[in-house]
């Protein structure tokens, strides 16, 4: 009696042993759907594959962010691991900057298109599932971001434990990184009000009523008082309304208007490890 294998099923397998998606499910149906006996499978084919391992947690790892010669795009990965042991070696280090200045030469725009991505004759999956079993710890493309803008910034904070893109809407290479730093120290959620969720807003707002109401503030005053926090909410959670770190006497929207009236950030990304 044959059993269906389901894309949740090679999927799974996939997370576990860093094989690829054929032949997890051809070691599944050699396997009739047996998980431990796909592992078996696939060691069998002399592939380098450490089963069990999608149980374990990749909190540590090395965070990339690299911009085009041009500026014109940028990426921002995390290679994760395990302990920060590997993370801090050189060698870790060298092997997920390779990753990363190949994805920016090949031009990738998800992981999964990074996973396909050749390396000197070998893909980067297979990079990492070789590392994965010479280094016996959990290894992956744990995140990946990238964005197109007229001009974009990129920063690395923290020995590698943070990234940042910034678009911008013109070439401004030094307010590009103070802006980069910005959103490393302050995290926004979004550039400005109409980029944070309506969902969000309005969890916000009735957060907020529901405070003021507790306080014993008449229910007429409730929406007045809730709109006052809902804006310090933008404050203190959007970009452009954040004080400028490096001079809280202004806002980040005053910063770019004092380095070139029609500056404007576009989007960003920040990718932190945890």
């Amino acid at each position: 009696m044959s059993v269906t294998i389901t894309a949740a099923d090679i999927n799974k397998l996939r997370q576990a042993t860093g094989a690829g998606m054929l032949d997890c499910r051809k070691a599944l149906t050699e396997s009739n759907g047996d998980f431990e006996a796909a592992i078996d499978w696939l060691r069998k084919q002399g592939q380098k594959v450490a089963a069990k391992r999608s149980d374990r947690e990749a909190k540590e790892g090395v965070i990339l962010a690299k911009t085009t010669a041009d500026h014109k795009a940028g990426i921002v990965l995390c290679i994760s691991c395990e302990t920060d042991f590997v993370s801090k070696n050189a060698d870790f280090v060298a092997f997920a900057t390779s990753i990363a200045d190949a994805a920016v030469a090949n031009n990738v725009k998800s992981v999964d298109e990074l996973n396909a991505v050749e390396i000197n004759g070998a893909k980067v999956s297979d990079m990492i599932n070789d590392k994965l079993a010479s280094i016996g710890e959990k290894i992956e493309v744990s995140k990946f971001e990238r964005v197109e803008a007229p001009f974009v910034a990129s920063y690395i904070h923290g020995s590698n434990r943070m990234g940042v893109l910034v678009g911008m809407s013109k070439e401004a290479e030094e307010a590009g990184k103070d802006v980069a730093m910005q959103i490393a120290a302050m995290n926004p959620l979004g550039v400005d009000e109409n980029s944070i969720p309506a969902d969000v807003i309005e969890r916000e707002k009735n957060i907020a009523i529901d405070v003021v109401k507790a306080e014993g503030k008449p229910a007429e005053m409730a929406e007045k008082i809730a709109m006052g926090k809902l804006n310090k909410f933008f404050k203190d959670n959007t970009l452009m309304a954040q004080a400028f770190v490096k001079d809280g006497n202004k806002s980040v929207a005053d910063y770019l208007k004092s380095v070139d009236a029609d500056l404007k950030v576009t989007e960003f990304k920040r990718v932190a490890l945890g």
